[in-house]
């Protein structure tokens, strides 16, 4: 295979635009607000503790669960808003089944999670649905839906919770330890007791599994091709009603499973307690990530990196931990136009040299097309 050092080239200089934009633009607002520029930046380059870095696996992992959700959507130019809400019903409806112990150990363990994708899938299928019977944008929907999951999983918890010894918080009941996803030690190579999530390889295999769709089965091309222009897609035969609602259900099936590693892994139930905003976050990611399978485990990574540090601003640099929200949204942002001036600048570049070789060819008609 040749080597192409103009598309490595440009490659390379998108990232690297992005981040030269975002140190620079950050370092205004720190100027701009009178906050110390220098110590803010050694409190966010310095190298993370032990107990931090597996913070950071921990959180790079739901992360890019909501990630990969969200880039099945954007892959067919869906735009599914609803993660929050479908990871939300799914991890309360998972709860629930695995703290009644139907059934013992890993089996819990299993159908619980196919319990959260399906309900994932379920909840976002009526975005879907909407579309494509009705005409109803996906982004209104799926947001109307969000508001709507939030409220009746806050409605069902009443229900469904139990009393807690000690404890004034409402969740569900707690899971048996036999039905406890062990985590991972790295005492041995980091000298912590904290231990990773045991359903990162959950994570891992997803990514996998996402990769192999969408560039190995005839699926991922239908979803890739539809996405880029559903015109050509109905030419070629695709149903692209089929599609979406494919699309939105798959996507609402991986959101399910954006609450596991916290339910198996450390909370062991469901309560008002739950962490929100993984959703939301899953699009940053994903679009940090370009939608691609190592983009988003690198950009997630990035953000639990960027997280984890957050507290140490107010300690360090004396300014808000709200800071880290700030440098997330220009790095984003800072992508996301990157990318788009490194697009249009390969466009022009490859106008460029096919007017060159035009030019070069004999015949009065090659160079009339090059001039």
């Amino acid at each position: 295979m040749k080597f192409d050092a103009r598309k490595f080239g440009l490659a390379i200089a998108a990232p690297a635009l992005a981040i030269l934009v975002a140190l620079l633009l950050t370092t205004l607002i720190l100027i701009a607000a009178g906050d110390p520029v220098l110590a803010v930046w050694q409190v966010l380059f310095k190298a993370p503790l032990p107990r931090q870095i597996v913070a950071i696996l921990n959180e790079a992992t739901v992360l890019y669960l909501s990630a990969v959700a969200v880039a099945i959507g954007f892959k067919m130019n869906l735009f599914n808003i609803g993660v929050d809400g479908q990871y939300r019903i799914a991890s309360f409806t998972a709860a629930v089944f695995a703290g009644a112990n139907f059934l013992p150990g890993w089996l819990n363990i299993i159908v619980s999670i196919l319990i959260a994708m399906a309900t994932g899938a379920v909840w976002a299928a009526i975005a879907g649905f909407l579309k494509v019977t009705r005409g109803v944008s996906e982004v209104i929907s799926t947001i109307m839906l969000n508001y709507i999951a939030t409220y009746l999983v806050a409605f069902m918890l009443k229900s469904a919770a139990v009393d807690i010894e000690g404890s004034n918080a409402t969740s569900t009941a707690v899971i048996a330890e036999g039905s406890r996803v062990p985590g991972i030690s790295l005492q041995g190579l980091l000298g912590t007791g904290r231990e990773v999530y045991g359903l990162i390889f959950l994570s891992i295999a997803m990514g996998i599994v996402f990769w192999f769709v969408l560039t190995k089965t005839r699926f991922g091309f239908d979803l890739r091709a539809t996405g880029q222009s559903e015109t050509a897609a109905v030419a070629s035969g695709v149903n692209v009603k089929r599609m979406v609602i494919t699309s939105m259900v798959l996507s609402g099936a991986v959101a399910g499973l954006v609450g596991m590693p916290l339910l198996f892994g450390q909370d062991y139930a469901y309560g008002d307690t739950v962490q929100a905003g993984l959703g939301f976050a899953g699009l940053s990611v994903a679009l940090l990530g370009r939608n691609h399978p190592v983009g988003m485990a690198v950009a997630a990574l990035l953000w639990g990196y960027l997280n984890q540090l957050s507290n140490g601003l107010q300690i360090g640099a004396g300014v808000s931990d709200k800071l880290v929200l700030i440098i997330q949204g220009i790095i984003v942002l800072s992508v996301v136009i990157a990318y788009e001036l490194v697009r249009r600048a390969g466009l022009r570049m490859e106008q460029r040299r096919v007017a060159r070789e035009l030019a070069a060819q004999p015949g009065p008609e090659a160079k009339e097309v090059a001039a």
